[in-house]
């Protein structure tokens, strides 16, 4: 199991376990549909990838005022998939 995912640090990044949850979803579609990491692989599966990128706030979810998710943030746009 990855360590960051047994600690409430990584929880309190996404706003919640169901927000988490979504994000990871999310993040592993993008980087299934060819986007890539934004940091490096080092030999890791997608899943520890995408850990990584939200433990270090390469990724995350922006909320608007009234607690709705807008959208994924990431700190670079990704090629590979049209987000309309």
């Amino acid at each position: 199991m990855i360590q960051a995912l047994k600690g409430e640090e990584i929880v309190a990044k996404a706003g919640g376990r169901f927000r988490l949850c979504a994000l990871i979803q999310r993040r592993l579609v993008n980087l299934m549909d060819g986007a890539r990491p934004l940091v490096e692989r080092h030999n890791r599966s997608d899943l520890e990838i995408v850990i990584e990128e939200i433990m270090t706030d390469k990724v995350g979810v922006e909320f608007d005022p009234s607690g709705q998710p807008v959208r994924p943030r990431q700190t670079r746009r990704l090629p590979g998939r049209n987000e309309d």
